[in-house]
């Protein structure tokens, strides 16, 4: 049986996005080998391709590998074997001692030992690096669930105090595989080696920084098993949605493309303008900015395809949403915090729209979530669905009891809860849905942590849900869009480059249908 590299990062998500929980692995490890693939043979082509990996991006040179007392030592005996075959100076340390070793794990441990002139197994200590060029970190992988200690603590101190390059089997030891956290000290990885799909934590940050670049390989083990698992959550791209994009057809008009409304304020004007034009950029056929009468100036001069309408009472704002061609409408970006916020947010819940949530409409009921959250479920009863967009600071106000290290369970207890899709901002942004879909956004650059981009990726989830989209496929789309247009900028973007950087990021993503 042979492997396959189905995946690396590259910067672009993976095309077989679900992700697997260190749980949901063991399960598909277990299944296969109820089918009659052995664990001997799934270690084996694991190890064999982690080589075939590392041997593709270097030319030979002592190597370190680290094996620990479980699967993934043994995965690293394997790996072992392979670098000595092909002339690599090899040396190999174990956490603890072979007699403790048990399963497959210990008939490569024998194997390695049976290789003559070769096969020492060295104590796990600090001094086993002296010499090395490269190490291989088969430690515990995604499987750890304690801060590491003793020799493994001081191995992994020594291999971050040197600064020695690392690749890493799984992730790299000190990693929780389920949702990132750094569990006491981990070592920086150039390159980190999974098998048949990737973890959260490859995603999540701290994690998705020290993993270095990750690569997929497809050991065998059977995709069938997926329909038993289920898995629960994905990374965030176009294998995702890509099928389901509101893409223009000859058939079109502008209210056939959906009318979004965005709320525009008194004093932060620019919000609302960002907001707008990102909603123009990704397809809405018609934007409205509704504002006080004061400054329909403002907005009419800087929006020429934007229609201005003013409401100064919470009457008019209740008017303008009644068209039923007013599909979607965003509260939020530059709003304020006040009682007309607040009433114009309940006002839009209470119309059964689709309705987009961000900054100052979430800040508003801090206090007061469960009359939020109330209304987001008449909302959806009403034949609405409502996204909101909090960044960190702004989760807490709404779901301060919510404190889970893990983000997905975050970001999915908050969906729960609130009746809405969560699309819990940064760098590792996570969207998850009242009915348990959760997905991570990893292509987000970190150019984004910039003024207005908060308000650009707000106006291109209300375009989204103007044309039709669902809440959570609205955020997804908006999530990874946002960060494909800010990729291709680069160094010095700032929010008013974004919505004109929309149109690129959609034809490439037309080009890859």
């Amino acid at each position: 049986m042979d492997f396959q590299i189905i995946g690396t990062d590259g910067g672009v998500a993976s095309p077989e996005p679900d992700l697997l929980t260190v749980a949901e692995m063991a399960e598909a490890d277990r299944i296969t080998i109820e089918g009659g693939i052995s664990g001997d043979v799934l270690m084996e082509v694991a190890g064999r391709g982690v080589f075939e990996v590392i041997a593709s991006r270097y030319t030979p040179r002592p190597v370190v590998v680290l094996c620990g007392p479980g699967n993934n030592g043994g995965d690293g005996f394997v790996v072992a074997r392979y670098l000595n075959r092909a002339g690599w100076p090899v040396r190999v340390a174990l956490l603890g001692v072979v007699h403790d070793l048990a399963g497959d794990a210990a008939l490569n441990a024998r194997r390695w030992q049976e290789i003559e002139g070769v096969g020492k197994i060295e104590a796990m200590e600090p001094e086993t690096l002296d010499g090395a060029a490269l190490v291989v970190d088969a430690l515990f992988g995604a499987g750890l669930s304690r801060p590491l200690d003793g020799e493994a603590k001081a191995v992994i101190e020594a291999i971050a105090h040197g600064n020695l390059e690392t690749i890493a089997i799984d992730v790299p030891s000190g990693i929780h595989g389920n949702t990132g956290q750094v569990l006491g000290i981990a070592a920086q990885a150039a390159l980190s080696v999974t098998f048949f799909l990737k973890k959260p934590g490859h995603l999540l940050f701290p994690g998705r920084g020290v993993c270095g670049e990750v690569v997929v390989l497809d050991i065998g083990i059977m995709g069938d098993v997926l329909e038993t698992i289920k898995p629960k959550a994905s990374e965030n791209g176009p294998a995702l949605w890509g099928k389901r994009f509101p893409w223009a057809d000859y058939s079109d008009h502008k209210y056939s493309r959906g009318h979004g409304v965005v709320g525009g304020g008194t004093v932060m004007t620019g919000a609302a303008r960002l907001a707008a034009r990102a909603a123009q950029r990704i397809g809405a056929g018609l934007v409205s900015v509704v504002c006080d009468e004061g400054v329909v100036p403002i907005y009419a001069n800087a929006l020429s395809a934007v229609l201005v309408e003013p409401v100064n009472k919470v009457g008019d704002f209740a008017k303008c949403l009644a068209d039923p061609r007013k599909r979607a409408v965003l509260l939020g970006p530059g709003y304020g915090v006040d009682r007309r916020t607040h009433a114009h947010v309940l006002g839009a819940l209470g119309l059964g729209k689709q309705v987009c949530l961000d900054a100052d409409a979430l800040t508003v009921f801090e206090g007061r979530s469960s009359e939020l959250f109330t209304a987001i479920t008449d909302c959806n009863a009403g034949g609405g669905a409502v996204v909101i967009t909090p960044h960190e600071g702004e989760f807490r106000r709404l779901f301060s009891d919510i404190n889970q290290e893990n983000k997905l369970d975050r970001a999915r207890e908050a969906a729960l809860r609130s009746g809405a899709v969560v699309l819990l901002k940064g760098p590792d942004s996570v969207i998850a849905s009242p009915d348990g879909r959760v997905c991570i956004n990893a292509n987000a650059p970190p150019t984004l942590a910039t003024g207005g981009s908060g308000d650009v990726l707000a106006g291109l989830i209300v375009g989204l849900l103007a044309q039709g989209v669902g809440a959570y496929d609205a955020a997804a789309m908006a999530a990874w869009v946002h960060g494909a247009s800010a990729s291709a900028f680069g160094p010095g973007l700032i929010a008013e480059d974004l919505p004109d950087l929309v149109p690129g990021a959609l034809r490439d993503l037309k080009g890859a249908a």
